[in-house]
């Protein structure tokens, strides 16, 4: 006898099942949701005994019951337990079940977001936080989509959001960088004028400094990369080292794994050690 975890009532969802129709009933079924196994007999015992408990929740009296997700066994207690080892069994099987689909919702949202899709992943980091209004990545998540559509408010909102205490971890400290890197942006000239001052003076590093910050606003990350590399390999010193330093900034706010940083530290570390 098998339950799909979570549902309502014994009735609308408990059902026998044999070895023949075992793998449609609970493995594909468990693609889908959790599935409690009965695996029992009538001559059993505790079977009997452990019947008034779960009907209690909806679910069938087994003395063996295994969890089936995404079409693997992945929990399981044996004999007749106590009312509140079976309740702490259901609760520790649905919470699992929801922190996987935050971590999916997750990885969904931050890959849209890589892919320039700020609406689409705000809207899974917001079905994230409707279950954990806590969830810090979602949070920082929300504070890059913001930041990617220039709602540079909202984005300082958010931020505030997020306790102190995790003020520092990675996705955090990259939504940071993203929206300070942004307010940055947003005081440089316009993009033509600053490739013109570059162009008529290629040694005006704060003119080429602020054309790598107006770049990186619009995206052009690898354009930023070329200009601030260019001030290192000239005149490292210049501006108290301010080239390298946002350099460091703009890899934490594109993340490790962009392919802007792995190409960029790369190319600063053949800079500075040549």
């Amino acid at each position: 006898m098998l339950q799909p975890a979570g549902t309502a009532t014994a009735e609308a969802s408990v059902k026998d099942t044999t070895t023949q129709t075992f793998v449609k009933d609970v493995i594909e079924e468990s693609k889908r949701q959790p599935v409690l196994v009965d695996f029992w007999a009538e001559w059993c015992g505790p079977c009997k005994q452990l019947t008034p408990v779960l009907s209690q929740m909806g679910i069938q009296s087994i003395p063996a019951v295994i969890a089936f997700v995404n079409g693997q066994p992945i929990d399981g207690f044996m004999g007749a337990l106590p009312e509140a080892q079976v309740v702490a069994f259901l609760e520790r099987l649905t919470k699992d079940r929801i922190g996987g689909e935050a971590k999916d919702l997750l990885n969904a949202a931050d890959a849209a977001l890589a892919a320039g899709d700020a609406a689409g992943a705000a809207d899974l980091y917001a079905q994230i936080l409707a279950e954990d209004g806590s969830n810090v990545p979602a949070l920082a998540g929300l504070v890059r989509c913001y930041v990617q559509t220039g709602a540079l408010d909202r984005a300082r909102q958010t931020l505030a959001m997020i306790p102190a205490a995790k003020q520092n971890d990675a996705a955090v400290a990259a939504a940071r960088a993203a929206l300070e890197l942004a307010e940055q942006a947003k005081t440089v000239g316009p993009i033509t004028e600053l490739e013109q001052k570059v162009a008529a003076n290629p040694l005006d590093h704060q003119a080429r400094f602020d054309l790598a910050l107006a770049l990186n606003g619009k995206g052009r990350r690898l354009d930023a990369l070329e200009h601030l590399l260019a001030i290192v390999k000239r005149d490292r010193k210049w501006n108290d080292d301010g080239a390298r330093k946002q350099l460091v900034q703009l890899f934490d706010a594109w993340g490790p794994t962009d392919e802007a940083t792995v190409e960029g530290r790369k190319r600063l570390s053949s800079v500075l050690f040549a």
